[in-house]
């Protein structure tokens, strides 16, 4: 298995299909007594590429207008009258999402430890939540249960808080720190978890309500080969993100009989302070502004649905990360 390349086996037959930057070539066997006369098809690809430099750079080849000028794909319209809780909504990502909610129309709510202005100015005091930590049981479950006794029903729950340890992390300098890699797995992994729980028991969420959990494609182990290849490092960061992908699939297994979808959303290479560590390869990898990265989260939300749940989607491309 290497960079944009996946095999998969079948019953009496082998089909290998080859992933190159978006695009799936199919070779498939037309006479299972001949193995050497295949046929090729060519078909676009359902699953995102591994490499962030070469899936940027075949955006911008073939002129990809979902990954370069969101614009055209977004309807804000879709949220109007919606009642959405974002989680993390005072700042960054979160802010610019709660801010596309309101100028669409949407009933905006934000969780966050400490909130400012900005985000009062936005939506109110009175729709703020604020001293919430994710790590916080008593405090999240106090506010689920507020809205819940406001008689107001979340439409869409956006689990947006997350924590990212700056120093890399390596095992040959000796430089892991377990201390921090609990702390970015008490938030990114189990904090997303802590507020579905709350908000499904205190019943506060209307029928059909979404449960949207943005990840990362960090968490993808299949990519660790490519995006970590030779050098490992950030063991908290990633360790986090797939603890946070394998309670949201189970949770979407155990929550689709009570009408609720799951969806895990890797919400692209953004320009935020999260990220700032990283800001020598922004411009290589296609980082965009927040705003944007807002834009692509809120278009694979408004696709979400219960044909989608459980599924793990990168909101650059709109296709899906490998497990």
């Amino acid at each position: 298995e290497s960079r944009g390349r996946v095999c998969h086996k079948l019953s009496f037959r082998f089909i290998p299909l080859h992933y190159h930057c978006g695009q799936r070539t199919e070779h498939r066997n037309i006479d299972p007594r001949i193995p050497n006369r295949v046929s090729t098809i060519t078909t676009m690809s359902t699953t995102s590429i591994a490499d962030q430099v070469a899936r940027f750079a075949k955006a911008k080849e073939t002129n990809n207008t979902r990954v370069l000028d969101i614009d055209q794909y977004f309807d804000g319209s879709k949220f109007k009258g919606m009642n959405v809780l974002i989680t993390g909504g005072n700042r960054g990502l979160g802010f610019n999402l709660a801010t596309l909610c309101v100028q669409n129309g949407a009933n905006a709510f934000v969780t966050c430890r400490r909130s400012n202005a900005d985000i009062e100015n936005l939506i109110g005091k009175s729709n703020i939540f604020d001293g919430v930590d994710v790590t916080d049981d008593v405090a999240i479950r106090a506010s689920a249960k507020k809205i819940a006794e406001s008689g107001t029903l979340i439409d869409i729950v956006i689990n947006n808080a997350g924590y990212f340890y700056e120093p890399e992390e390596k095992v040959s300098d000796d430089s892991l720190n377990f201390e921090e890699q609990i702390k970015q797995i008490n938030i990114c992994g189990l904090g997303p978890l802590r507020v579905n729980n709350a908000l499904i028991n205190e019943n506060a969420l209307a029928p059909n309500a979404r449960l949207i959990i943005i990840t990362s494609q960090a968490g993808s182990v299949e990519w660790r080969a490519v995006q970590n290849k030779d050098e490992g490092g950030d063991y908290g960061h990633h360790m986090s993100r797939a603890c946070c992908n394998m309670a949201a699939i189970l949770l979407s297994e155990e929550v689709k009989k009570k009408g609720y979808s799951v969806h895990l959303l890797h919400p692209g290479f953004n320009r935020t302070t999260m990220t700032a560590k990283y800001s020598h390869i922004w411009d290589i990898e296609g980082a965009v502004e927040p705003i944007v990265g807002a834009k692509r989260v809120l278009y694979e939300v408004s696709q979400a649905s219960m044909e989608t749940t459980g599924k793990f989607i990168n909101c650059e491309d709109g296709l899906v990360i490998p497990w």
